[in-house]
């Protein structure tokens, strides 16, 4: 009864829960909190004393690499899922807290949270125990691909095959939706953070320098392309010589990190492949002519959707705004769960 009533005084959030960002939409609002899913934690008198929350979200993530040595910063979530169940409660209470900031009661919303579909019993689990435990009243379950094709708009409840390729920071989810549900899905644990760690492979393996993962989301952003351009883009960057010991400076170029990234690419695309061989053929007719959608932040990489088209023969389309279509499907589902038209689902 009291819930209910700290109910009156919070709004409906839903919840994208990633590995690199958690995103919130707000009823009413659209997207109010975009943050790095970073926290830093301070731990006082040695390894074995007591812990306390130094900063979470982009505070956190600008101490990445930066930090003394009793303070670390962590990553709670790890390929779409928990790694670390206290660290990820204590961030959702944070920025449960940080949107309801005006309110002067405990905030106790409805909460949505978008989980990969290859999400076992357990992660799933352990994702609605924290966040009853950062103060929610009730909690929904979504999986990804259909929060995701809600977001870019796809009209689900027709007889009609759609595909969509939902990028994260963690993982890639391939998805084929009709007639309100998923008709086949697979997750692969590849994503944003797999194309830093094969930049930083690549840069200590042909320059025999150590870069860290800023630097390599740095190269990412400015060169990174999943296909070659027409023009050869460059840029400078530092890091530790592995033989000297010292700093040093060199310049990379986009061909060199479109060689970087062909494994995690040819791992994207194998399960696209994948996901079109066991799609039933009129399924797949209609895939064929409408193209598969791409959502999530990794899908901005450049040229990522050519490559997609020139391996598949599908057209591809980028979805409005990517990184925020997973947050944006949840939040519309809450809308539909008061006009309850949202048994459908593949809610739990």
């Amino acid at each position: 009864m009291f819930k209910r009533l700290l109910g009156l005084f919070s709004n409906d959030i839903s919840i994208d829960l990633g590995t690199a960002n958690t995103l919130i939409y707000m009823r009413g609002q659209g997207i109010v909190l975009n943050e790095p899913s970073v926290v830093a934690i301070r731990q006082d008198r040695g390894p074995g004393g007591p812990r306390s929350i130094e900063a979470v979200g982009i505070e956190a993530k600008k101490m990445l690499g930066r930090t003394p040595e009793h303070v670390v910063t962590v990553r709670p979530m790890k390929d779409g899922v928990i790694a670390d169940f206290t660290t990820t409660e204590k961030m959702l209470q944070y920025f449960i807290k940080k949107v309801h900031e005006r309110r002067i009661f405990r905030p106790s919303p409805r909460v949505l949270v978008c989980v990969p579909c290859g999400a076992t019993q357990v992660e799933r689990r352990a994702i609605r125990e924290s966040a009853f435990g950062a103060g929610a009243r009730k909690v929904y379950l979504l999986q990804e691909p259909v929060a995701a094709a809600i977001g870019a708009g796809i009209p689900l409840d027709e007889a009609v095959g759609s595909m969509v390729l939902d990028i994260g920071g963690g993982t890639s989810e391939v998805a084929v939706l009709s007639m309100n549900g998923i008709v086949y899905s697979e997750s692969v644990r590849i994503g944003g953070d797999t194309f830093d760690e094969a930049i930083m492979a690549y840069v200590r393996r042909n320059y025999g320098v150590l870069i860290g993962e800023a630097t390599a989301e740095r190269i990412k952003h400015t060169v990174g392309s999943a296909y070659p351009g027409k023009e050869l883009l460059e840029i400078e960057v530092k890091g530790r010589n592995l033989a000297e010991g010292v700093p040093r400076s060199f310049t990379l170029n986009s061909n060199e990190i479109l060689e970087a990234l062909q494994d995690p690419l040819y791992g994207i695309v194998s399960a696209v492949r994948t996901a079109l061989e066991q799609t039933p053929p009129e399924l797949g007719a209609d895939v064929a002519e409408r193209g598969i959608v791409l959502t999530g932040g990794s899908a901005l990489l450049q040229q990522l959707d050519r490559l997609i088209m020139e391996e598949t023969g599908i057209p591809v389309v980028i979805a409005d705004d990517p990184l925020t279509c997973v947050a944006r499907g949840g939040g519309r589902v809450l809308e539909m769960l008061d006009e309850k038209r949202v048994d459908f689902l593949a809610m739990e």
